[in-house]
């Protein structure tokens, strides 16, 4: 008999309560009836497989008409290391980002876009969107 050795194997995965959005804050923006678009990209977003612990890795893209809020960055950046153990879907991921920033800063419109490097032979690309109205 011939024992799959990787059957059993798993790493760490933890849950998505392990998202802190607590490490995100709002600072005011002055010119809310401008229509400024921000974006916001990084090639260092990181989840896992929560079936397998391995590990996905993105290039984010956040773009927002922001209201009467901007994300202060260094609390995005400690928000999205902290998606970096949690198992959740690509496509879970971009919505989750999406709600939890659109319920922070009341934005006029915003896409959470992630580009995944390939797996398996097969890219990944999910894009989730809000627009206020």
């Amino acid at each position: 008999m011939v024992l799959d050795k990787y059957a059993l194997k798993r790493f760490d995965v933890e849950r998505e309560d392990a998202i802190d959005t607590q490490m995100l804050e709002a600072i005011p923006f002055d010119y809310p009836e401008s229509a400024t678009e921000v974006v916001y990209e990084t090639d260092e977003f990181t989840a896992v497989c929560p079936w397998t612990g391995l590990p996905d890795f993105a290039r984010l893209t956040i773009k927002y008409v922001p209201g009467n809020s901007l994300v202060e960055l260094k609390s995005l950046k400690y928000y999205l290391t902290s998606y970096r153990n949690v198992g959740i879907l690509q496509e879970h991921a971009v919505n989750r980002i999406l709600n939890d920033l659109v319920a922070l800063l009341k934005p006029v419109s915003m896409t959470v876009e992630a580009e995944y490097r390939e797996r398996g032979g097969i890219k990944t690309r999910a894009v989730a969107g809000f627009n206020e109205g």
